[in-house]
């Protein structure tokens, strides 16, 4: 998969027409035999280091699924996790389903994804693993109940029942071919053994990123079930003094569940880089998912993806240590629950269409945009405004200000639906932004 528009400065360019369909990419699903062959044989790979932060020194982020802010805000369990943080009352997600978001928190883009299908985003597309790598800050993720360490199929299946356990669209670093085929790269996708593992034999990296299976992660079950086990999993690691020192844990989710809100989730700052004194305070500062890139460029003194991290407010407790000023705007008419059209788009296909980062900006942290990404791209300014403290809105048309509107696919009619809804409306509606048959696997 090559980027056609490489060296091109695309400022200026929208894509006016969309395909109307789009060939499916291969799904990669080995077979049961083949996966238990290769539990017996796959290793983990957990490399370490010690690279101080301003803020923080290891950064963990926990991944839930599909709930809606104030669910979650009148969950016992989840009151108790934001008594021991800084709870964010505007964090947003940025689009709908689910995959384009875990794409987003480490690619520092959507491209324009729409769907929860197999997707590969092309090798010379840079995430935030090539900047940890430029100081060598380790990184790893953590899948409950992925059945090895590399695996790239589509899901497996809990063996007892058959239910959906472990799903690839729930594992941002896999979406790339930079970190998927890259055989070392590719062993730092582990589960949850081991994580249980480097935690026990004190070899966590400074990065990493969290998914529960199906089942915890809320998408299967609902916000009571969920919080109830994320409470259990988090309530020991705060106990934890290795786990603790100097790190910030984040508890947040992917998307909320009714799509016609507004997209912001839950979340809540824990750990040791929190200060007890913040225990049990908000903080009301407008962030989204790309502010966890821009605060690891920050923290860490990184360059940037040149995309929607460039600029994206900077968690106040590594603001307040860095001197990094914040834009506070009304998140009044903010939605984010449509994604602009791209290559990997299903709904808006655009053949060819990636869009360009900004490769001029200094980004947040002040060091410009990842060398790598300026040899891939050129001398650029980029598809959209990347240096504003939101992301591009689609269906305003706003590229360099202004507040986004709500989106949603106005072909399909409805006051108010969740995504588990949605699949009733599209049985029922040929013209449907999803693939009928995954429309209820977000």
């Amino acid at each position: 998969m090559a980027l056609v528009a490489t060296g091109v400065a695309a400022s200026s360019f929208q894509p006016t027409a969309y395909a109307t369909t789009r060939a499916p990419l291969s799904t990669i699903q080995p077979s049961l035999a083949s996966i238990f062959a290769a539990q017996a044989t796959a290793v983990p790979s957990s490399p370490t280091s010690d690279v101080k932060g301003a803020a923080f020194d290891r950064i963990v982020q926990i991944w839930l699924e599909n709930q809606d802010y104030e669910s979650c805000f009148n969950d016992t369990n989840m009151e108790w996790i934001a008594s021991h943080g800084i709870l964010l009352t505007n964090y947003f997600a940025v689009t709908h389903p689910s995959q384009p978001n875990y794409a987003a928190a480490v690619g520092g883009d959507t491209f324009g994804m729409d769907h929860d299908e197999f997707e590969r985003l092309p090798a010379n597309i840079s995430t935030v693993v090539d900047l940890l790598d430029t100081k060598g800050i380790s990184w790893g993720e953590y899948q409950e109940h992925q059945p090895y360490a590399g695996f790239q199929g589509m899901n497996f299946s809990n063996q007892d029942n058959y239910e959906d356990d472990y799903v690839r669209k729930h594992n941002p670093l896999v979406l790339f071919d930079s970190v998927a085929n890259n055989a070392s790269r590719v062993q730092q996708i582990k589960n949850f053994t081991s994580f249980y593992d480097d935690l026990k034999a004190e070899k966590l990296p400074q990065w990493s990123f969290l998914t529960p299976n199906m089942t915890n992660d809320a998408h299967d079950t609902n916000i009571t079930f969920s919080a109830k086990w994320t409470r259990s999993f988090v309530e020991p690691l705060l106990a934890n003094p290795y786990f603790m020192k100097n790190t910030l844990l984040i508890v947040t989710f992917d998307e909320n569940e009714v799509y016609t809100t507004d997209n912001r989730v839950f979340t809540v700052l824990l750990g040791g880089a929190i200060p007890k004194s913040l225990h049990g305070t908000v903080d009301a500062m407008y962030y989204n998912l790309y502010s966890t890139l821009s605060t690891v460029s920050v923290n860490w003194d990184l360059p940037s993806l040149g995309r929607w991290d460039c600029d994206a407010n900077v968690l106040q407790l590594v603001a307040n240590k860095t001197g990094y000023a914040n834009t506070n705007i009304s998140v009044d008419g903010l939605y984010f629950n449509e994604t602009y059209p791209g290559a990997t788009g299903n709904f808006k296909h655009t053949p060819g269409f990636w869009p360009a980062p900004n490769t001029q900006a200094k980004c947040a942290s002040g060091r410009g945009v990842l060398q790598g990404v300026v040899d891939v791209w050129g001398n650029t300014t980029g598809t959209y405004n990347y240096t504003n403290v939101y992301p591009y809105n689609e269906v305003a048309g706003i590229v360099t200000g202004g507040k986004p509107v709500k989106g949603l696919y106005s072909i399909i009619s409805y006051d108010k639906v969740s995504w588990h809804q949605m699949r009733e409306l599209c049985l029922r509606n040929p013209i449907c932004p999803f693939n009928h048959d995954s429309v209820d696997s977000a």
